[in-house]
């Protein structure tokens, strides 16, 4: 840092004419830049400038070191404003892991983030397996649940839940559960985890002395889009987050029930490898989730 600082007072003495102009542009005194130059000199063991009493001219050493610093004090500058120019418009390519059930809650969304930062090229691998973020790569992580890695900062991005639904025409044939009991006589619609095939629990909390059923299943399978369609259908009551039928019970496609016996909210949480400097483009895109999750926008 000391050679850079003796470079810089260098090129700007050169270029001024002079160790007081040069002090001036820097923020240092005359005898300062002189002192810089001098032990530059020394370390170069080169002459840079003739001086005398009036004025300063560059050695034929001092003018090929000029020459060559000055291209590179060119570089920084444009590199400098470069970053400054992300900083103040985020771009560049962002890797993010979202789990599988996250593809109905940020799909939606696509559209509205491309709109504002049109210069992030988004990279999304949906997946419910525990990616290591910083061996493979990804910038940032959406994650359900306790998060434990120490070598991860976090920011909740909002509260979700599960829920009991089917179609109108599914309950007046089969009528409506009144207690969990009551699903061992329904068709139920379960969810393979498709990373390690076990089936999904349906989590309803026990009041009073009725507890959660052994569930059988007419219907199994490891896309939640299918379930939700399956449900939609008649085909049966499934077990689904409440952002996944969001646009189905607006429209009066799927209805809920039992709901005074789903389990406590679940929350969606945004992680990504500790750092000193948060990229601009990590930071809006978490900033954008964080919004939206917490406060959607009403259809």
């Amino acid at each position: 840092m000391d050679s850079l600082s003796g470079l810089l007072a260098f090129v700007r003495a050169a270029e001024l004419g002079s160790f007081v102009a040069a002090g001036d542009r820097l923020g240092i005194s005359a005898s300062a830049v002189s002192k810089s130059i001098s032990r530059l000199e020394d370390k170069l063991a080169a002459r840079l400038f003739h001086r005398s009493t009036r004025r300063i001219s560059l050695t034929q050493e001092g003018l090929l070191l000029f020459e060559r610093c000055r291209r590179i004090m060119a570089e920084l500058e444009e590199a400098s404003a470069e970053l400054a120019q992300n900083a103040a418009a985020p771009r560049g390519r962002l890797k993010a892991s979202l789990p599988l059930i996250g593809h109905r809650m940020l799909s939606p969304l696509l559209p509205e983030f491309h709109a504002r930062y049109p210069e992030i090229e988004l990279e999304l691998d949906f997946s419910d397996r525990m990616v290591d973020l910083v061996a493979e790569g990804f910038d940032v992580a959406v994650r359900s649940g306790e998060l434990s890695d120490s070598r991860l900062q976090a920011r909740l991005l909002g509260p979700f839940r599960f829920m009991l639904v089917g179609s109108p025409g599914y309950f007046h044939r089969r009528g409506l559960p009144l207690h969990p009991g009551d699903l061992l006589d329904h068709a139920c619609l379960r969810y393979r985890f498709p990373y390690n095939g076990q089936l999904q629990l349906w989590a309803l909390r026990h009041i009073g002395d009725v507890a959660t059923p052994q569930l059988s299943h007419f219907l199994t399978c490891n896309s939640i889009e299918a379930l939700v369609a399956a449900a939609a259908d008649g085909l049966g009551i499934a077990w689904l987050p409440d952002f996944a039928v969001g646009r189905e019970l607006a429209d009066g496609r799927l209805l809920p029930v039992l709901e005074n016996y789903a389990a406590e909210p679940g929350k969606f949480s945004a992680v990504w490898p500790s750092s000193r400097h948060q990229p601009p483009k990590l930071r809006v895109f978490i900033d954008f989730l964080a919004e939206r999750l917490l406060s959607p926008a009403k259809p």
